[in-house]
């Protein structure tokens, strides 16, 4: 069967293929210790599954539109106003099973072959596989560790141009948990509002701040007309499994997001928008104790992380990912990951499957207990002495 050239172009999220690695060893008998899956290990809070179940029985198991079930969208529209300071209507909301097809369908409705596009690296992977995938020129900004991992914004000030079609951000961030200053987000948005250039914010870990208040770009002068927003239930709300997600848009880039979805999903499962809703209109104290523990983990992991040789590690600010620094073990650092898989038993990430800027780190998500983490240090120090003694 001939594949369409286009396929050679799409790329992968490492962190499902580590998965599937470490699942495998697992079933020889191996005890392996998950660290490079960005998912919350806590269930979903009990008012969120008791509104599915009722959905369910009350027969919400056929099409909705395209677009989401307005109820959902309504209390969308209401919670972005909310927490990001700004006026939105519902049908600036479209949602998706999901956020990552927020990624796909906005890069694939706003950018040509041959146009620019911006976007963080190390960053999601995903970002760079769309557009490679739509025929796009992907042109990245380094994140770097001596910045805390911000915008290098003299990099993006020299490589915004006329053909730049589309600026992607995330913050706070994966994979290095850096979050994005006011001030540096002031001068992104000052530059995209002038040239108007959209700038699509992956916002997806918000609720994941340890420091400081969460800002959106959103917010800025002439912004809300050339932002999109995405967003989703996945991570505050422990939802991974149910793909509910959303984007927020100027109200004609909805039009085509939504015909994009009755060309590919047609729709969201209504009952998991029901949970959606109950999710947003419900208590809130199940994401601050969960965004609490993770607090609880980072420092662990950081401490314990920089004592280990040939790793130094900074304290992220959002998200639940640790970005470590290797390069003192001077090895790829897919290679340092491979072998912590099959030595140590501990499955991590090497940073430069996000990006070429991610190499000489490794990416862990401590989305794990305590006790976990505890034990994933302490196998990993032998190994690490082994490598950073060779």
């Amino acid at each position: 069967m001939n594949v369409a050239e286009r396929m050679s172009r799409l790329g992968t999220e490492s962190a499902f293929e580590v998965l599937a690695r470490a699942r495998a060893l697992e079933r020889q008998g191996k005890e392996i210790i998950h660290l490079e899956i960005g998912e919350p290990d806590f269930d979903t809070p009990a008012h969120i599954k008791e509104a599915a179940k009722r959905a369910l029985d009350a027969g919400a198991t056929h099409y909705g539109p395209a677009a989401g079930l307005p109820e959902l969208r309504e209390a969308i529209a209401k919670d972005v106003a909310a927490t990001r300071n700004i006026a939105i209507s519902p049908d600036e909301v479209v949602v998706t099973p999901g956020a990552k097809p927020i990624m796909y369908f906005v890069i694939t409705a706003l950018v040509n072959p041959g146009d620019e596009v911006i976007y963080p690296n190390p960053g999601f992977p995903i970002y760079e596989s769309v557009i490679n995938f739509v025929g796009g020129v992907p042109v990245p900004i380094p994140l770097r560790e001596e910045t805390g991992f911000g915008f290098d914004l003299g990099v993006f000030e020299q490589r915004v141009s006329r053909r730049t079609k589309l600026i992607i951000i995330n913050s706070p961030q994966n994979p290095t948990g850096g979050v994005l200053e006011r001030d540096q987000l002031g001068r992104i948005a000052e530059i995209a509002a002038k040239y108007r250039i959209p700038v699509l914010a992956d916002e997806i870990y918000k609720s994941f701040l340890y420091d400081s208040e969460f800002v959106s770009i959103s917010g800025f002068p002439g912004m809300k007309d050339v932002t999109i927003i995405l967003d989703g239930f996945s991570k505050a709300y422990a939802m991974t499994g149910w793909r509910i997600g959303y984007g927020v848009m100027p109200p004609a880039l909805a039009e085509h997001v939504a015909r994009l979805m009755v060309n590919s999903y047609s729709c969201t499962a209504s009952f998991t928008q029901l949970a959606g809703i109950a999710a947003l209109q419900g208590d809130q104290t199940p994401v601050d104790l969960m965004v609490a523990e993770f607090r609880r983990r980072r420092d662990l992991v950081v401490e314990g992380l920089n004592a280990l040789p040939g790793v130094s590690c900074r304290s992220p600010r959002g998200a639940f990912y640790v970005f470590p620094n290797i390069r003192a073990l001077r090895r790829p650092a897919g290679q340092v990951a491979e072998v912590l898989l099959n030595e140590a038993g501990v499955a991590v990430l090497g940073g430069s499957a996000f990006g070429e800027y991610g190499e000489g780190y490794l990416r862990l998500s401590y989305a794990n207990s305590q006790a976990n983490i505890g034990k994933a240090l302490e196998r990993m120090r032998p190994v690490l002495a082994r490598l950073a003694g060779g």
